[in-house]
């Protein structure tokens, strides 16, 4: 599902989903996302149970990270 379109989706709107620099919960936050916010989904990988994805930011293609896949949304 490599450069899918995707969307965030489930964070609630007092809460923002965590862009990492990696695919864990080990790795630095680089900025909070709310939900709706529009993605390009590139490659999943699994760690320690939970599936992360790479994104860009639909509006800021420079931005890049991980989340975790259970808050994307297909377009």
């Amino acid at each position: 599902m490599s450069g899918a379109s995707t969307v965030v989706r489930g964070v609630g709107s007092d809460d923002l989903l965590k862009l990492r620099a990696g695919p864990g919960l080990g790795y630095a936050v680089i900025v909070g996302i709310p939900d709706g916010t529009a993605l390009t989904r590139r490659d999943c990988v699994t760690e320690l149970g939970q599936r992360w994805c790479n994104v860009a930011l639909r509006d800021h293609r420079s931005l890049t990270g991980y989340v975790a896949e259970d808050y994307l949304q297909q377009r």
